[in-house]
């Protein structure tokens, strides 16, 4: 006993000591690796350099295993969780791999301007594909971890026999996951949703943050994130706001009396579009001041404006309604809406009809 547990101390020993020693080797392979792909530093480290040493180690103790003798211990049973081990840390170098693949592109598609249309959309496609490689790597291990039991192999006739019968039975059991799935590809190929898009979903405004297999995460603009099925976005109707451009036209409704001057608000647009605040947010694109609707009480007068970015009009749109607001109430401070009965309007007397009167 004493010496069975002697053995299997050697066996961890030299696994971490592989592993703490395989750290100068993972050095190595990442500078090797940055020279050839001119990635960023670090990045091969980073990503795969904890997969690659557990990878190393578990080499280690299986060939460590094979010259060790127990007497108490089952072999069998030592021999299999290596195995497992070895075919654990096979799919984690695998799918780290991938993640160093995807992290690599990522760098030659830079999505920090948000017109490159064509970098999103490749970042999109690089994303969904890396998840869907890492969930077929992580099925497939699975599936070679249970073949390497003989009890599970021997199973595998009837398995196969069954198994028109049990794909029946789990594709109605999982049809809305497999319509989740479907419409990841469709989405990912189709684009009508990159990464990094602006949408209103469900009355909420925000940034697609990330799209998984099932399921996409909307970075709403207060920082809750809204979870949705991918599937929703091929069949309801949603708003898009950078599905071709960036660019977006802002709209202020400004609600004045009809006494007032609107040439006012043209001039004084005109004016705060050459003040160094607003042509921070303004792309110079379009202006425009025009009186959209008359109501009973009210003229609707629109300030129409262009920018960039979405969030660079909501903060323009916001300055804008401040600044205006603000001119309109020290010159014309009476041309907000009001109640004309509560100021004493006169209405003319109904006029006397004599004729009415005889009868």
């Amino acid at each position: 006993m004493i010496e069975d547990l002697k053995n299997v101390g050697i066996l961890f020993g030299i696994a971490a000591g592989v592993y703490v020693v395989s750290y100068l080797i993972i050095r190595l392979v990442a500078v090797a690796i940055q020279n050839l792909t001119h990635a960023s530093p670090g990045l091969a480290r980073k990503t795969m350099g904890t997969s690659i040493r557990f990878l190393l180690a578990v080499i280690a103790l299986n060939v460590g295993e094979r010259y060790t003798t127990f007497t108490l211990f089952d072999t069998y049973v030592i021999e299999k969780i290596i195995l497992l081990l070895l075919i654990s840390s096979i799919a984690m170098l695998l799918i780290k791999l991938s993640a160093f693949i995807r992290d690599l592109l990522y760098e030659r598609f830079d999505v920090q301007d948000r017109n490159d249309l064509s970098n999103r959309k490749l970042r999109t496609q690089i994303d969904f594909l890396q998840k869907s490689f890492s969930a077929f790597i992580v099925f497939l291990a699975i599936a070679i971890s249970l073949m390497s039991f003989d009890r599970v192999r021997e199973m595998g006739t009837s398995l196969i026999a069954s198994a028109g019968i049990a794909s029946v039975i789990v594709g109605f059991a999982a049809q809305k996951s497999i319509a989740n799935l479907f419409a990841g590809f469709q989405i990912a190929f189709t684009q009508p949703l990159r990464l990094d898009d602006v949408v209103v979903v469900e009355g909420e405004w925000g940034r697609i943050e990330e799209i998984t297999l099932t399921y996409v995460v909307v970075n709403i603009w207060d920082q809750r994130r809204l979870i949705i099925p991918i599937v929703y976005f091929l069949e309801k109707p949603f708003y898009n706001w950078t599905r071709n451009s960036s660019e977006l036209l802002g709209v202020i409704f400004l609600y004045l009396d009809y006494s007032f001057p609107v040439d006012f608000v043209r001039q004084e647009l005109k004016r705060l579009l050459d003040t160094d605040e607003v042509r921070a947010l303004w792309d110079g694109r379009s202006s425009a001041v025009q009186v959209t609707d008359i109501t009973d009480r009210v003229m609707q007068v629109r300030v129409l404006v262009s920018a960039a970015t979405s969030g660079a009009a909501f903060d323009l749109r916001c300055l804008l309604r401040e600044k205006l607001l603000e001119a309109i109430t020290v010159n014309y401070p009476g041309s907000f809406p009001k109640s004309r009965l509560a100021e004493g309007a006169q209405y003319p007397a109904a006029s006397h009809n004599p004729e009415s009167a005889t009868h």
